[in-house]
């Protein structure tokens, strides 16, 4: 969001429209005297103008991919009805709980309404809509079928949110019981353990070798449990703080996700979704194959893919076939390849790509759902043979002493 966006507040107004019916609404503006210069630019009469009570304004929460993808669908769907771009705008802007998507949607209104187009108008906020979102827009107003490409947009938005959140979903729920795991051993190795040592040390008899292991890994615990908890916090800043800031380290992330055992094919199958789906979509609302596939690249999700796709980019722009350099990135399926090729020679690339994502997409959704059935019972056995095996090793002894005597 630019600087005199950020600064600007939001005005409550109420006046006339052109035919004069009575209206109010909400004008995002620096000050009452430019808020009154907006409405009037828009056609209409402001008759009260005054700043909107804080205690009115939503919470300003973090704008989401999620945000505008219900952004681009609720766009869509009321250019469809034939409403005006700036009204629709402006409803959109009213209806959202989010105060900073509010103020976004009403600055891309304010530019707008002084003159300009709405993909230069987005293009203005690239840290919510991306080279693609924009592209698309200022295709779709040069073919002066914005309403079909918003449509578009938002089918791809939500398809890739989705899909986004189930692979989420799928390894989030380990990650996070293995957390719980390693907090409960830690529990009962720091605070339950060494009561029951203490009461082992009465026995006078050797304890099982089990149980010998867990107490010495108690007193581990007990000794240096600020250096593993903090060696465990410094490991996860420092993946964080390279995974934010160095693009090497998430290149290096990006191959290794494509070849583990379980993630590696969900990887391949996504990128090559998020691939078709974008290309189809760009392809689509006429925008040319070689421009289409540099801003595809970055929408693969993955360097691999990302650094094939522009490979891909400059050999078709040298005239071979797409189908051709796809086949020899080693990547793609041969099913992708047969297909494309097939879209090559009907010229029906952006259906035979849309048939290729719904394949993917499915195959990709099915892969999440087999992993979280397989997932639980894995993760229950898990928990089971850690805290079991804790449990067991403490009452060993007893059953030793019960068997003797």
């Amino acid at each position: 969001m630019t600087q005199a966006a950020e600064n600007k507040v939001t005005f409550i107004w109420e006046g006339k429209d052109k035919t004069g019916k009575h209206i109010k609404g909400e004008v995002l503006a620096v000050s009452e005297m430019q808020a009154r210069a907006v409405l009037r630019q828009q056609g209409q009469m402001p008759l009260k103008v005054k700043k909107k009570p804080r205690s009115l304004m939503g919470k300003g929460k973090k704008i989401k991919p999620s945000d505008i993808a219900i952004f681009a669908r609720q766009l869509a769907t009321m250019l469809q009805a034939g409403m005006p771009l700036l009204q629709g705008l402006e409803i959109i802007a009213q209806g959202t709980d989010n105060q900073s998507v509010a103020k976004l949607v009403t600055a891309i209104k304010d530019e707008v309404s002084g003159g300009i187009s709405l993909g230069n108008a987005l293009a203005k906020h690239p840290l919510y809509f991306d080279r693609l979102f924009v592209s698309l827009v200022i295709a779709g107003e040069n073919a002066g079928a914005l309403e079909a490409i918003l449509e578009r947009i938002a089918v791809y938005k939500e398809k890739t949110e989705s899909m986004k959140k189930k692979i989420k979903k799928a390894l989030t729920y380990p990650a996070a019981v293995l957390v719980v795991a390693f907090i409960v051993t830690a529990i009962l190795l720091i605070f339950v353990i060494p009561q029951f040592k203490e009461l082992f040390a009465g026995f006078g008899a050797d304890l099982p070798a089990f149980t010998l292991m867990v107490v010495n890994l108690s007193e581990v615990f007990q000794a240096y449990w600020w250096a593993i908890f903090g060696g465990i916090g410094g490991v996860i800043y420092t993946f964080m703080f390279f995974k934010k800031r160095s693009q090497t380290f998430n290149q290096a992330l990006d191959r290794l996700a494509l070849r583990l055992p379980i993630i590696g094919p969900l990887t391949h199958k996504a990128a090559v979704a998020r691939f078709s789906r974008t290309l189809s979509t760009m392809f689509a609302a006429g925008v040319p194959l070689v421009e289409a596939m540099g801003s595809v690249a970055g929408a693969t999700g993955n360097h691999v893919y990302e650094t094939a796709v522009l490979e891909m980019r400059d050999m078709t722009a040298q005239g071979q076939q797409m189908r051709i350099s796809m086949q020899q990135s080693g990547l793609f399926p041969m099913m992708v390849v047969q297909m494309v090729g097939i879209g090559e020679e009907t010229g029906e690339m952006d259906k035979m790509l849309s048939k290729v994502a719904d394949i993917y997409e499915e195959e990709v959704d099915n892969m999440v759902d087999a992993m979280a059935s397989l997932m639980e019972p894995m993760i229950m056995a898990f928990l089971g043979v850690v805290v079991g095996g804790l449990v067991i090793a403490m009452y060993l002894p007893i059953f030793k002493m019960g068997s003797v005597v």
